[in-house]
């Protein structure tokens, strides 16, 4: 599909969507006694693109299936454009939705598949076709409209269930794990098709994943989930960054979380490490009394051992060593436990040994302390 071509510009402005806002407020849902939604309170801003990520069992999909309207809330409301629309049918809400199997009719041709939910909206024959050409431009397949899915790659069928979900002009895009049943390959080639298509339409779309690199690659927003709470909602890079708790910071991304003491007070404090280092904690920080120090792989580097290690720094050995192209990941036990550092990799660098006694400085920016 080539996203920069004329024809495609001039679908996307064949379809006729707007970009709306979607809010949910205190909203709980429950099977039986499994609590499964707790209080999640979210807005979603006009043409965002925003992903619902987290492990299984989470709540993501029940949360989309809810503004679908598949699952109904035990309390709270759901609000598209401002408007209430827990008391609608799923086929009143106008929301579309794009399922993880696609769920293509596979005795229909692609342009029948398109045409399918246009009359049942008894739309003229016209306007249907209009439509249907368009989206059909604006995925790349107007050259495959009267195959059936079974002749269709999973990519292309991919693009089938979202221009089927496109040609409706929905208020809002629905996206359950969609790229599931790619190879790994596809799956970044239609990941990017899908953001520049969001982008050409201007619709607010929601994506639900369990796969940070997709979430981080396409989405303005990521809401990460974990037992039906909200844990912190923000940019992939704040969230990266600045994550707000554990699961957070080791859910998105490496994350190394070593346990120590804090001791001395004020502008004399420091965490002590297993006898292993001490590293000197900001005046300004905030550190809770069971905090746990907190840094990416690339935020350390790696010196050979010292006798006096300074106050910045943990002592370790090289436990494991791996050459992935443009970096060197090495594995470091330190205090019982394996850390990750990532080192650039550039010809001629010095790359230590298994065995190898080594200090590892941490950058102070990128030391978080977590409880």
């Amino acid at each position: 599909m080539n996203m920069q071509s004329g024809p495609a510009d001039t679908a996307a402005e064949a379809i006729q969507v707007a970009p709306v806002d979607v809010r949910v407020e205190g909203v709980h849902v429950s099977y039986g006694e499994h609590h499964v939604l707790k209080d999640i309170n979210l807005t979603i801003e006009p043409g965002e693109f925003f992903a619902f990520l987290g492990p299984s069992g989470c709540g993501k999909t029940t949360l989309l299936r809810l503004i679908a309207g598949f699952n109904t809330a035990r309390s709270g409301r759901v609000l598209i454009n401002g408007s209430d629309i827990g008391d609608l049918p799923p086929w009143k809400r106008n929301v579309g939705l794009v399922f993880q199997n696609y769920a293509l009719w596979p005795h229909m041709t692609v342009r029948a598949n398109l045409a399918f939910g246009l009359e049942e909206r008894r739309l003229p024959r016209a306007e249907i076709n209009r439509r249907v050409d368009a989206a059909l431009a604006l995925v790349g397949l107007s050259h495959l409209a009267d195959r059936r899915p079974s002749q269709l790659s999973g990519g292309q069928q991919q693009r089938v269930a979202l221009a089927r979900t496109i040609v409706i002009e929905p208020k809002v895009l629905l996206l359950d794990e969609p790229l599931s049943n790619l190879d790994a390959k596809m799956r970044v080639q239609v990941r990017r098709e899908l953001r520049d298509l969001q982008q050409r339409l201007g619709l607010t779309t929601i994506f639900v994943t369990h796969d940070q690199e997709e979430a981080n690659a396409v989405c303005d927003r990521i809401a990460v989930m974990n037992d039906g709470v909200i844990q912190q909602v923000g940019t992939p890079m704040e969230l990266y960054e600045r994550p707000a708790n554990l699961f957070v910071a080791t859910f998105l991304g490496t994350a190394n979380v070593l346990k120590g003491k804090v001791t001395g007070e004020g502008a004399d404090r420091t965490f002590n490490i297993a006898g292993r280092g001490q590293i000197v904690i900001p005046p300004e920080a905030v550190v809770p009394a069971d905090a746990q120090l907190v840094f990416r792989p690339q935020a350390a580097s790696l010196g050979p051992a010292s006798t006096e290690p300074s106050a910045g720094s943990i002592g370790g050995s090289i436990i494991r060593r791996e050459f992935l192209g443009s970096f060197t990941r090495y594995g470091i036990e330190v205090g019982g436990t394996e850390i990750i550092i990532d080192e650039v990799f550039q010809n001629g660098v010095h790359l230590y040994e298994l065995g190898d006694r080594v200090q590892v400085r941490l950058t102070e920016k990128a030391t978080l302390w977590l409880a």
